[in-house]
């Protein structure tokens, strides 16, 4: 046992290499004669050090895990190098094979310090990459900056900003542009360029909107969807990069925006330095121009969403303007039967006095005549109500209508409202007329343009408190001429987005109490009815345009011409009516007239009366019947009559004519509607025109 303990005695005292026997805490327990040639300690001072205090602080990490490794796990370890420290304050770069049992561990060192060159070459490779591995996290960083921040946008315009500014600021490039391509006419146009490149894009006439010819310029490699890259294009012969080389750009970029396959447009980066773009910048520029295409791709289909919305929004408010505007007709339908039963009688007498009492005193005929007027205002009003959301009647006569002629009554009826009443308060109107003298005549009923215009230059009055111009324009909309426009304008307080879209509803007003939110409503009603076009454009304090654009005339078929009330001979008739008071007046009324008149106080009476006068020799050749009656109702008396005699002519009289006529309801059997209230002309007309000429009273 003596004798190898000797023998490794000896061994440690010759071996060329170090060899120790290690503790797991870190102490040296016995090391060769070695350690005195390769790192000047003796033996003693060797192992009177921690071998951690020995190792240079870099490689104290790895080496700590090779311990572990090695003594909680058993490895074996070989080829392990470190630096450690030389007596002299040098550090030796020393290569461990070890091999632990149990809590020590054996090794040995071999001195390869003179490899030091290759060690300092990978460490400068590792710089290297470390450097390159910075700068691709750097550039992750800045597209992840980017996307972020163009994810936010939702127009193309800022898109393209913070991609071009984000590229000048971070990357440090020369030249930054943004081009949208044209696949029909093969071409690109500045779309966006860079703050910091706008003074060198001005040189070369590349700002926003220039063109740049495809063919021209060598880059259909990039608009097939290819990165090119040109280190250096000072001496090109196509004219896109030669701009940029003659502001002082080298090495050019161009990055295409791709979605779906499909290019849309181009990043272009430049640098004065040749060479000067590194294949991960390229790759970072392909990487920016995806997420841009990307970004850009979804903010179009955002506007195309947004506009659809609009689109939709408006199509509905349409609808349930319309809709509004039904439910009102309807209702105003309603109470117009009542309205028109109440006035009937009124109408019919005013008529009658007026036409055959020639002893009326001035004041008696004037009083009459303001009723007659009252009674005709109510039945316009009622009417109006009702035709809202209808569209032109088939009765109603279309006749050309001269809408410069139009505009001259209109100024004339509303003469007190924008002149005289306007003084009065202290406020100047200025009308201003800018009519097309050449402006062709349109299909219309003249009476309701009238009113429709009557209404507007009422509201741009109201809406011009202070005074200020108020403009009349007629125009044609179109080259062809075939749209007739007619504008009013005024220079008031506008009107806001909510309001312009609420504007049209019937009863919605901003006038309080002076306004009734008719007007516009009723205004719509007659672009509707006429197949017209209304716009409104409008700005809280620049004022308000109201356009109605008609068809310019292309056919008089549709003119009706008017009948002139004629008297006819003596008739006998007979009126059926559950209003007791409706039915005097029109027997009172007819009977001045000469006819014969039998009255029927319901259905089933004017039914009974009908059959028993027929059944006696003297038939009726006349019906006037109301349509809504209890029990037996305007329909079925029509019907049974018309079953009985089918030659017997039946008028029916009901406060739901308009509706009627307008909706293409008329009942069976009937031969015309007739509106109350009626006038005398109205029933003589209707008499008239069912009698031989012959038959006509002079």
């Amino acid at each position: 046992m003596t004798t190898h303990r000797t023998e490794l005695d000896r061994f440690f005292d010759l071996a060329l290499d170090i060899f120790v026997i290690a503790s797991a805490d870190g102490r040296w327990l016995r090391a060769s004669a070695a350690v005195t040639d390769i790192l000047g300690y003796s033996v003693e001072e060797f192992l009177s050090i921690g071998y951690m205090d020995m190792i240079h602080p870099d490689d104290h990490p790895k080496t700590l895990l090779a311990l572990e490794r090695q003594l909680r796990h058993g490895e074996a370890l070989s080829n392990f190098e470190a630096r450690f420290r030389h007596k002299n304050g040098s550090w030796r770069v020393l290569s461990w094979r070890s091999q632990p049992e149990g809590q020590l561990m054996y090794a040995v060192a071999r001195d390869v310090t003179d490899s030091a060159a290759a060690i300092e070459q990978r460490a400068a490779e590792l710089a290297a990459a470390n450097q390159r591995l910075a700068e691709q996290l750097q550039r992750l960083s800045l597209l992840s900056r980017i996307t972020r921040v163009i994810g936010e946008r939702q127009d193309l315009r800022s898109i393209f900003q913070v991609v071009v500014h984000a590229l000048e600021e971070e990357l440090a490039v020369d030249f930054c542009s943004i081009c949208l391509y044209d696949a029909a006419q093969n071409q690109l146009a500045v779309s966006c360029v860079g703050a910091r490149t706008e003074p060198l894009a001005r040189q070369v006439n590349l700002v926003d909107e220039a063109i740049v010819p495809i063919d021209e310029n060598g880059l259909g490699r990039c608009v097939s969807g290819d990165l090119v890259y040109e280190p250096d294009v000072a001496a090109t012969r196509f004219d896109f990069p030669a701009k940029l080389a003659s502001v002082g750009m080298r090495s050019l970029v161009i990055a295409p925006l791709l979605v779906e396959s499909q290019v849309f447009g181009v990043l272009v980066c430049a640098r004065r330095a040749p060479q000067a773009f590194v294949s991960g910048e390229c790759e970072f520029l392909r990487q920016a121009s995806e997420h841009t295409a990307l970004a850009a791709h979804q903010a179009q289909l955002y506007g195309a969403l947004q506009r659809a919305y609009d689109d939709l929004r408006q199509t509905q408010q349409q609808v349930m303007q319309q809709e509004r505007l039904r439910a009102l007709g309807q209702m105003a339908s309603g109470i117009a039967h009542d309205i028109n039963n109440a006035i009937s009688p009124m109408s019919l007498y005013a008529d009658s006095l007026l036409e055959r009492e020639p002893n009326l005193t001035e004041d008696g005929r004037r009083q009459l005549e303001t009723i007659q007027r009252a009674v005709d205002d109510v039945a316009q009003t009622v009417a109006r109500m009702g035709e809202f959301y209808r569209f032109r009647e088939p009765r109603a006569a279309l006749l050309p209508v001269d809408l410069n002629l139009l505009v001259e009554h209109v100024v004339d009826l509303t003469r007190p409202r924008w002149s005289d009443m306007a003084q009065q308060r202290g406020s100047v109107i200025r009308l201003q007329l800018d009519l097309d003298p050449d402006l062709p005549q349109i299909a219309a009923v003249e009476s309701q343009i009238r009113d429709a215009l009557v209404n507007l230059v009422f509201n741009a009055v109201d809406a011009m408190p202070n005074g200020g111009p108020l403009t009349i324009r007629t125009r044609c909309s179109d080259s062809g001429r075939h749209r007739i426009s007619i504008e009013v304008a005024d220079s008031g307080v506008g009107m806001d987005e909510d309001t312009r879209r609420r504007c049209f509803e019937p009863f919605f007003t901003t006038k309080g109490a002076r306004g009734t939110g008719l007007g516009l409503a009723m205004v719509y009603g007659v672009a509707e009815r006429h197949g017209a076009n209304l716009d409104i454009e409008s700005e809280p304090g620049v004022g308000t345009t109201v356009r109605l654009s008609f068809a310019k005339i292309a056919t008089t078929r549709d003119m009706r011409s008017q009948t002139s009330a004629v008297a006819v001979g003596p008739q006998r008739i007979l009126v059926v009516d559950d209003d007791p008071l409706l039915l005097r007046s029109l027997r009172d009324s007819l009977e001045s007239d000469g006819h014969e008149v039998v009255t029927a106080s319901g259905g089933q009476a004017g039914i009974n009366a009908f059959v028993e006068s027929h059944a006696e020799g003297r038939p009726f050749p006349f019906v006037i019947t109301d349509l809504g009656m209890p029990h037996v109702d305007g329909r079925k008396v029509a019907s049974t009559i018309k079953a009985s005699v089918p030659g017997t002519v039946i008028f029916l009289l009901t406060g739901w004519g308009r509706r009627l006529v307008a909706e293409g309801e008329i009942p069976p059997g009937i031969d015309e509607v007739l509106s109350k209230p009626p006038k005398l002309a109205d029933l003589r007309n209707a008499l008239a025109s069912r009698l031989p000429s012959e038959t006509h009273s002079n």
